[in-house]
This record gives C-alpha cells, structure tokens and sequence, in this order.
C-alpha cells in the first residue's frame, strides 16, 4: 500500500518544479513571458498550501481513500486540461487550480494512512523515509525530467505523463485500506477554511507584488496578517462554546511540533527556491535550453537519493535533531557554494557542487522533520496535523518560488546581480531554519508513548 502513496507524493512534488525548465518554451507557444510562468507555478503551490487544510478534514468526513482517490481525479483532469492550453489562463486553470485542488485533497491521506498504518516510530520513519524520499526527488528530479521530455517532445507531454502516471495510481489504490471509517456527522468549519485560504493568498500574492509596488506588497501582507488573527480568535471562538474548528488550538501548543513545521517550510522554500532560481537564470540569463538546464539538476537528483537510501540507517543512529541539524548545514554549504563558486567561475561546472550538497541536505532532513510533526499527535488529531503540515511545507515551496523568483525577475537585466541577491535570501531563510532545529528536544516522544 505503501508504492501508490509514495507515487503520489513523487508526482505533486514533480509538478512543482518541472515547470522551471520549460519557461523559455511555455513563454514562447503561450505568448507570456517569466513572469507570467512564475505566477502560475507560484498559484499551483498556493494553491495546494491554501487548501491542504480544509482537504485533510474532508478525509475524516468523505474517508481517506476516497479523498485520494477524488484528489488523483481531479489532478489527472488538470493536467490534461494544461496539456491542451494555449493561453496561459487555461494552463492556470488546469495546472494552477485542477492539479493544485487534486493535490490539496490526496495529500493529506498519504500522511494520515502512514501514521496509522506504521505505528512504532522505526517502521513510521522508515515509511516517511519512502514517502519524503521521493517527493524530494521528484522535486529535484522535475527539472531534469522535464528538460528532456521537453526537449524531445513538448513541455505539453509533462503534462500527459503526469496524467499517465495519476492513472497507475489510481490503479494500484485499489488495495488500500482505510482502517478508520468515514464519518458524515462531523461538522465541517466553512468560515474557516475560507479565511485560512483567504489568509495565505493575501500573503504570497504580496510578496509577488514587491517588483511592482512596494506600498501594495505591504498592504496585500497587513490584510493577510490581520486574517491569520482574525481566524486564531475564530477557533478559540468555536472551541468556547464546545464546536469543532477547522483547526484544534492543541496543534500549535506543542513546542517541538511547532519548530518542526517551522523546519519543514524552510526546508521546502530553500528547494523549490533553488530549483527557479538556477533554471531562469540559466535559460533567461545564459540562454541555456530545457535539456541542458534539466542535465545541471542531476547533481541534486543524486544527492537526494543518496540520503534519502541512507535515511533508515541515519534513523538508527542519530536523533531527528541531528539529522536535522545536519541537513541544514549541508543545504547551507551548497547555498553558499552556488553563490561563490558561480561568482568566480564562468562554467556551468560551477553549479554541480552546490546543487549536490542542496540534494545531500535536503535528503537527510526532510524524513526527520516529517516525523517530528506527525509523532506528536494522537491518532485523533493525525487528520488536522496531517493537513497543517502539508499546508506549512507547500507554503515554504510557495513562498521559495515567490521570494526567490520576485528578486530574480525584478531586473533580469541585472541578472548576475539579482541572482546573487535571490541566492542571499535563501541563505537566511537556511539560518531561520537550522535555528529552529537546534531549538528540538534531542530525543523524540511520541504521542502514544508520551500519553501511556
């Protein structure tokens, strides 16, 4: 049961990041341009971070089989509606919306399964070390897939392939077993959800406005700040008077989970970062096409495969804080690396070291941060926490795109220039990120451990 979940983490972060490659063709057949492509990877991020947390209470309503079955559908739907466009606001609807809605929904049952279904803490990580293992690789591995399926077919076909694969998924599901049965009586936080949603589009629409106006970036930030507020006294609100909120406040008074999630966006920013900032610098700046662009990301690729085939056995020797910490400090290294080595060194060579450290790091430190997340919490709360931390670390890939593409795109003239300055902020985002791991206990306790 473990291989359609794991597929269906490969190919949500895949379409991540695929797209990057394929900026100068999709441009070009669309009649847009960088930005344009930027908004709709960064919308399809959004999208998934938006409602990754309405989408995991559905699963305790609809059950999570059906969720991720439903999810698979209307993602499969999208992409073959984006391999069709020929505008960019239909392949904002198929990509951006279908694919970014299907994604919201079949996500959450992933984790959620995982957790029940892998109780002890060495066959959970063990599993999370499948699951996360190949959602950093499809991350990684997008750009190098799809500067050859570009290359050779169509950025188009990327999108049928998608399709392709969603079908075998939904194939395989068939086995899964839901061991928790749905429940139609819980009630469902409309009000909720919509200001969650609301909240997080305010906050990365933005942050892609800071090239155009610095004033609305500011106001666009304020709004989604005061709804954010406006939704924590809603759930206190809701929980007062004994009614079920979108989500439990009990979710953020766990101090190592709430570093945990604060691990995994920064985690997730500082990949998807990366992987749109070197693929438009190398096609818009350099006039690299899809494949040779795609070729740099092997590096990545195989430093994410590396640690993640050694995570189980980090997993039995060191603790989820050091093997987060450590990750840190490798992805950081590699941050650094981009920013020198490529300074001092014309070759596309300069890239190779630093995107492999990226992939050595960010392939130790994704499972254990996972896991950090997901064990402090009984199985009465796996949905709601399952949502949250999808919702956290799919907003750190919305905000990387956005933060590191925003200072790139704002003078592609100046590309050297504002390369460097997108590479810097990915960097302090590394900082926020190792602080937070040094702040985790030492030792992990579970939640059913913790409770006996």
């Amino acid at each position: 049961m473990l291989i359609p979940l794991a597929l269906a983490q490969f190919i949500c972060s895949f379409a991540g990041s695929n797209m990057n490659v394929a900026i100068n063709s999709i441009s070009k057949d669309l009649g847009t341009n960088v930005q344009g492509v930027q908004t709709a990877i960064t919308l399809f991020l959004l999208t998934m971070a938006a409602l990754m947390i309405p989408g995991s209470k559905l699963t305790d309503l609809f059950g999570r089989k059906r969720c991720f079955q439903v999810g698979l559908a209307i993602y499969g739907a999208g992409a073959l509606l984006a391999a069709l466009a020929q505008g960019l606001p239909l392949l904002i609807l198929g990509y951006s919306a279908f694919e970014g809605v299907g994604s919201a929904l079949l996500i959450p049952p992933v984790y959620i399964l995982t957790t029940i279904l892998y109780p002890d803490i060495k066959s959970r990580a063990r599993a999370f070390g499948v699951i996360s293992g190949l959602g950093g690789i499809g991350a990684a591995a997008g750009p190098l897939l799809g500067g050859l399926i570009t290359t050779a077919v169509s950025w188009r076909a990327s999108f049928v392939l998608q399709a392709v694969v969603v079908a075998a998924i939904l194939y395989l599901a068939r086995r899964i077993v839901d061991p928790i049965p749905a429940d139609r009586t819980r009630p469902f936080d409309v009000s909720g959800a919509i200001f969650s949603a609301v909240a997080m589009t305010f906050v990365v629409v933005g942050i892609l406005q800071a090239q155009n106006s610095l004033l609305l970036m500011l106001g666009l930030l304020a709004v989604g700040g005061a709804l954010f507020g406006w939704l924590a006294l809603h759930v206190r609100s809701l929980e007062r008077n004994g009614k079920e909120p979108l989500l439990s406040s009990r979710l953020f008074q766990n101090r190592t989970s709430n570093l945990g999630l604060v691990t995994q966006n920064v985690q997730w920013l500082m990949l998807l970062g990366t992987s749109f900032t070197v693929s438009v610098y190398l096609q818009v700046v350099r006039g690299y096409n899809a494949i040779q662009t795609g070729l740099v990301f092997t590096a990545a690729t195989l430093g994410i495969l590396v640690s993640s085939a050694l995570a189980e056995r980090w997993a039995n020797r060191y603790s989820q804080r050091t093997l987060v910490i450590t990750g840190f400090g490798i992805t950081l290294t590699g941050i650094v690396m981009l920013l020198a080595f490529v300074a001092a060194w014309s070759s596309v060579l300069a890239f190779i070291p630093g995107l492999l450290f990226i992939g050595l790091g960010e392939g130790a430190m994704l499972t254990p941060s996972v896991n950090v997340v997901q064990s402090s919490f009984p199985e009465a709360l796996q949905g709601e926490i399952s949502g949250l931390s999808r919702s956290v670390s799919n907003l750190g890939s919305s905000l990387g795109t956005a933060i590191a593409g925003t200072i790139l795109v704002s003078d592609l003239a100046q590309g050297d220039r504002t390369y460097a300055l997108a590479i810097l902020a990915l960097a302090v985002a590394g900082l926020i990120g190792i602080s937070a791991g040094l702040l985790l206990p030492s030792k992990l306790v579970t939640a059913e451990r913790s409770a006996a």
